[in-house]
Parts: structure tokens; C-alpha cells; sequence
């Protein structure tokens, strides 16, 4: 039977190595200044509308003002596509948008999206 201090040791030593890798690997903070300059590069507004509020095609959602952490999550389910059945977002037009993308890249511009003035959600 293990004994308490060598259980509270592995303990400590999992706590340091998740500590090394977190600082190995920080956070991206999102810059919603990239992610416009991303939205224009990669012409959002051509199907979502200007602001990305007012769709040129009621197929289209609005996307201004919603949440950043939904928008990066729906980029990354396109991204995925059909390669994962139980995430990945099927629509050949967004699949071909953010297959440049890199998940900082998508932090960025879901960064933007939040910032935009829109009339889906209500800012607190």
C-alpha cells in the first residue's frame, strides 16, 4: 500500500510539470486588431454584411457582437469539417475560409466579432 507522503510527492510532481507546461505554453490574448484586419483580408463582410450585422442572404448569420469563445469554436468546427463527424461543421464555403487559419489567428478574429455592435446579444 502506497504510503501518504509518496502519494503527496507523485501529487507535487504533477502539479510542477502541469506548472513547467502551462508556462512553456502561455495563453494567446486575443488582439481584436488582428482579427479586423483578418474579417477584411478574408472579405467576412461579402456574405455576413457591413458591421457583419446585416447579411447579404438571411442564410447567412449575423455575427457581430456574439461571443468570442462561440465564434472560435464554430471556426475550428469548420476547420474540422467532415474529418470529425461529431464536431466539424459541413459547409464548403467557411471550410475553404479558415483552412489558413491558425487557432491564434481564429482567437483574433472571434476577438474582433465580440467587439462589433450588433443586436443579437445584449452586452453587459
Amino acid at each position: 500500500m502506497p504510503s501518504f507522503a509518496g502519494a503527496t510527492i507523485k501529487l507535487a510532481g504533477a502539479g510542477l510539470a502541469l506548472a513547467a507546461a502551462l508556462a512553456l505554453n502561455p495563453a494567446h490574448a486575443a488582439d481584436a486588431s488582428n482579427g479586423k484586419v483578418l474579417a477584411d483580408s478574408h472579405n467576412c463582410a461579402a456574405c455576413h454584411g457591413p458591421g457583419l450585422n446585416k447579411p447579404v442572404s438571411p442564410e447567412y448569420p449575423k455575427l457581430a457582437g456574439q461571443h468570442a469563445d462561440y465564434i472560435y469554436w464554430a471556426l475550428r468546427q469548420y476547420q474540422m469539417g467532415t474529418s470529425n463527424p461529431h464536431l466539424g461543421r459541413n459547409n464548403p464555403i467557411m471550410q475553404a475560409q479558415v483552412q489558413s487559419l491558425s487557432q491564434s489567428d481564429m482567437k483574433d478574429l472571434a476577438a474582433y466579432i465580440e467587439s462589433l455592435s450588433g443586436d443579437l446579444v445584449n452586452k453587459k
